[in-house]
């Protein structure tokens, strides 16, 4: 298999081969592939009209998304499995990742097994706009406790904002990392900050869109995402002054509200972290998308 490094270039060659089958994770899309560059050294090839996309970093290589195309056969995944093979020293870092549910029955098939990752949460679009009802109660208080204490501007993410995004993230991860020693938490923390300044560097020529929340003439929030389809749009990053009271809640509700073309909203996943999951479970998703890890027995 002869591989290439990604570029974005490459975009229409990767969305040709993703909309051959429906998704509904976040990771299924350009947007949320490239920006991993900052972190992987990210190739692609083909194999039997298949599309294979692969991240390695010092501690090994895999296979980011299962091979895109109209049939997986036994030949593609023993070409794929060959070639993280030549990279890992430990035979058993060798997987395919964010393998959805749908698949597994393929996968089983040639005797390969799987274990579970964190899930992605998708919410209703309207109710996340609305929060009506007697279950968005906390976060309806929540919202109305910031309008009515702060004065704010409302705006469009733009080039000129991005580093003022970029040193809110930076404060905000600081204090996280104050509250926490856990290495792979603070490691967790460290890596999403590489691949924030990545994804600013191209958001616009990706297509992505943000808002931003100004506080003084201070940024104190951020969020921008990306469509995934016509029915799904996904929230990439949303970072906010945790001291502000209600923030979160309302550029999460305004952003959403703005967003009329889409059924759902993908809040991506909880990394794992049981303080994130009870964030997204407040918000009562609609739909809870399985994510799997292939490896061999």
């Amino acid at each position: 298999m002869k591989l290439e490094r990604i570029a974005f270039k490459d975009r229409p060659l990767f969305e040709r081969y993703v909309k051959l089958s429906k998704h509904e994770l976040s990771v299924y899309a350009f947007e949320n592939v490239y920006p991993w560059k900052g972190l992987f050294s990210i190739r692609w090839g083909l194999v039997r009209d298949c599309l294979c996309v692969f991240f390695q970093d010092s501690i090994g290589c895999f296979l980011y998304l299962p091979p895109l195309g109209r049939k997986i056969d036994q030949c593609v995944l023993k070409e794929v499995f060959s070639v993280m093979d030549e990279y890992n020293k430990n035979k058993d870092i060798s997987r395919i990742e964010n393998v959805e549910l749908s698949q597994l029955d393929a996968f089983r098939k040639f005797g390969l097994r799987y274990t579970q990752k964190p899930p992605e949460y998708i919410c209703s679009r309207n109710e996340m706009a609305k929060l009506c009802g007697n279950k968005f109660k906390h976060k309806r208080a929540c919202v109305n406790y910031f309008l009515k204490h702060h004065t704010y501007e409302y705006l469009v993410l733009t080039h000129a904002l991005r580093k003022d995004c970029i040193v809110l993230y930076k404060q905000w991860m600081d204090n996280r990392k104050a509250q926490s020693q856990d290495p792979v938490y603070r490691g967790m923390l460290d890596d999403s900050y590489v691949t924030l300044k990545e994804t600013l560097k191209s958001w616009r020529s990706l297509g992505m869109e943000g808002r931003v929340v100004k506080i003084n003439g201070n940024t104190k929030a951020f969020t921008f995402g990306f469509p995934l389809n016509k029915d799904i749009f996904c929230v990439f990053y949303e970072v906010t002054d945790l001291e502000v009271k209600g923030l979160s809640q309302f550029i999460f509700q305004k952003f959403c509200a703005e967003l009329k073309g889409y059924r759902y909203i993908n809040v991506m996943d909880d990394s794992g972290l049981e303080n994130l999951k009870k964030v997204k479970l407040s918000y009562h998703p609609a739909k809870i998308i399985p994510n799997y890890i292939i490896t061999r027995n």
